[in-house]
């Protein structure tokens, strides 16, 4: 690390000076800043305030972290206040993003093979992690309560989720989603009647970016757990992977039906338990980055309420 560096970034001699060596800046997000320290570890310098559920958050990755997994997950190793600055320090996770996001870089029609097995995989990995009461406890963002509270079932707390989140700012998505507090009943009546299903860990947004792989295309790891994280039906996970995990590109209707078909035949997910849990995430996440066409994720979320054999039956 040269003195020029060190001026530019003051947290690459911070961390230097105790005594981390091979300091590097790793990435950027909406959380903070990532840097490398070396020897299987990384910190994150918060840019904002951490989340209110930051202890719940530390829990549930430690819930994930202690159960055997082909994939390594987040674990927090400690935390500490530099001048009101949060700065935690976590496990570095290995390899590299499977592939950039797709509002980046438009996806090809053919779906590699490799990707396929390789969300299959973390899939049936995360499907084996037991949901915890740390995870109950979690908040979906946008929402203002733990998704659970009150309730003793995935499929009731989130048919309450949809309700909620209708009445945040429905008024704007039924302007482009026709027949909208219909298909808000007709969801929530679907969610209600799903069959019952075990609770396990739920990441809620496996988009390409999230997931690591190594030179062979085989994961490695699993991070950004937060956004929709909770405990639940593996079955929505498998569904709103399938949703979400090309949302922009020209062949994004096409992958969305491929994969949910794909996870259908190969978990043993019933195709109606995976568009009634894609329509109540569409209805729950709507309105988190914008509340109208705008906003490339409201248009996202109306798009797929208008194809949506649940909703729009």
């Amino acid at each position: 690390m040269n003195a020029e560096a060190s001026l530019a970034d003051p947290w690459l001699a911070y961390f230097a000076d105790r005594g981390h060596l091979g300091v590097r800046r790793i990435g950027a997000g909406a959380e903070g800043v990532v840097y490398g320290l070396g020897e299987g570890r990384a910190a994150k310098v918060w840019s904002g305030r951490p989340p209110a559920d930051f202890a719940l958050t530390r829990q549930v990755y430690a819930d994930i972290a202690r159960h055997p997994l082909p994939f390594a997950t987040p674990e927090i190793l400690d935390v500490e206040d530099h001048e009101g600055v949060l700065v935690t320090y976590e496990r570095a996770l290995p390899g590299a993003p499977m592939r950039v996001d797709s509002a980046h870089a438009a996806y090809e029609r053919e779906l590699p093979t490799r990707h396929n097995g390789a969300i299959l995989a973390v899939l049936r990995g995360l499907a084996r992690v037991p949901g915890t009461d740390a995870m109950r406890q979690l908040t979906v963002q946008g929402d203002d309560r733990p998704l659970w509270r009150g309730h003793d079932c995935f499929r009731n707390a989130l048919a309450a989720l949809v309700a909620r989140a209708a009445r945040r700012h429905g008024a704007a998505l039924a302007t482009y989603v026709p027949d909208f507090d219909a298909g808000v009943e007709r969801t929530r009546k679907a969610l209600r009647s799903l069959p019952d299903a075990p609770v396990t860990a739920i990441h809620g947004d496996l988009v390409p970016p999230n997931i690591h792989v190594d030179a062979s295309g085989r994961p490695v790891a699993v991070l950004d757990f937060g956004f929709y994280t909770t405990a639940g039906d593996p079955a929505f996970e498998a569904a709103v992977t399938a949703a979400i995990w090309d949302m922009y590109g020209p062949h994004a209707e096409e992958h969305a039906a491929e994969l949910t078909g794909l996870f259908a035949d190969e978990l043993g997910y019933a195709p109606l338990t995976l568009t009634t849990y894609q329509a109540a995430y569409a209805l729950t996440t709507y309105d988190l980055f914008g509340t109208d066409d705008h906003d490339g994720h409201f248009r996202w979320c109306a798009r797929l309420l208008r194809r949506n054999p649940v909703f729009s039956p």
